[in-house]
């Protein structure tokens, strides 16, 4: 009788082992998906508005690679007097974006 009660644990045990592979598999794929793809330019093509903000939010801090996708937005890594880097997210317009 207790072989019963310990292969009818483990049948249960694999069967739920095997819902949770697939779901973490789904959350991979879903993640992948939603990166979006930015592009190394030049400082050159930043809006004189995004110019401003950065001068206005980070006085002290220097450029370090300038990003931009099709959209129009702009990812910078801004080095701050600490030595320390930062990303940073802005539109064409000067506005800030929340990106994770």
């Amino acid at each position: 009788m207790k072989k019963y009660v310990v292969v009818g644990l483990m049948a249960i045990g694999t069967m739920f082992n095997a819902t949770a592979k697939e779901s973490t598999e789904i959350n991979k794929e879903v993640t992948l998906l939603s990166v979006e793809e930015f592009k190394k330019v030049t400082s050159k093509e930043l809006t004189h508005k995004v110019v401003e903000q950065l001068l206005k939010e980070y006085p002290t801090s220097k450029l370090g690679g300038v990003y931009k996708n099709d959209k129009g937005e702009f990812k910078l890594i801004m080095v701050l007097k600490s030595g320390t880097r930062r990303t940073v997210y802005i539109d064409s317009n000067g506005n800030w974006l929340k990106k994770k």
